[in-house]
């Protein structure tokens, strides 16, 4: 069964804890959906240790809806964290999210691979893979294109009938260009730049 990301981004209202404010301590921005709506498990593995079989350290897992999160997002999500097919709940700050290294990326793994039968352009498989190509990898594949498991982005060639993708896999790679990502971290760091770091968080929710 698939496993899907739900949430938003929240704010802390600048009036908390003086005379005048008597709303929520955070307030929802944005729902999460318009900006990221892709199943992508490497990038929730990054993030928050969901569905994490690359093996990522993920940087914000299991920390459960903050405490004092705001009421529309306690209402969508809660079924969620609640619910018998919930795959848990978290949240990260734009500081944490800022200073997340993209270089940083799992201990076993080096890279994700994907590879078509041609013409056609079918997915056939796709996996994981260590600096040192699997044996079942290697003679199906071949051996794989020199300064592969130096490379720093996506890498494509053509091996027998079987068109190849490879993918570096690290923070950058899966939470960067073409992943959706940078969208809503923009939004996150747009919100920061006036609230401050540490006033900017992502909530989420998984089922």
């Amino acid at each position: 069964m698939g496993t899907d990301i739900y949430g938003g981004i929240e704010y802390r209202h600048p009036g908390v804890g003086s005379d005048y404010y008597e709303g929520e301590p955070w307030i929802t921005a944005l729902d999460l959906w318009p900006l990221y709506d892709r199943v992508d498990y490497p990038a929730f593995g990054c993030l928050f240790g969901v569905r994490n079989d690359a093996g990522f350290r993920p940087l914000a897992a299991g920390r459960g809806l903050p405490a004092d999160v705001s009421g529309r997002l306690r209402e969508q999500l809660g079924p969620w964290v609640t619910g018998s097919e919930t795959a848990g709940a978290s949240w990260v700050s734009w500081a944490e999210l800022a200073a997340l290294d993209p270089s940083s990326g799992p201990e076993h793994y080096r890279g994700r691979l994907t590879w078509w039968v041609t013409p056609g352009s079918r997915m056939l498989h796709q996996r994981f893979v260590p600096a040192d190509w699997p044996g079942d990898v290697l003679t199906r594949l071949g051996t794989p294109p020199q300064g592969l498991g130096d490379a720093a982005g996506l890498v494509e060639w053509t091996a027998g009938e079987y068109r190849c993708r490879y993918e570096p896999l690290t923070a950058g790679t899966v939470l960067g260009e073409g992943t959706g990502w940078p969208q809503v971290f923009a939004v996150v760091k747009a919100l920061a730049d006036r609230f401050g770091d540490d006033a900017v968080r992502l909530v989420v929710a998984f089922g």
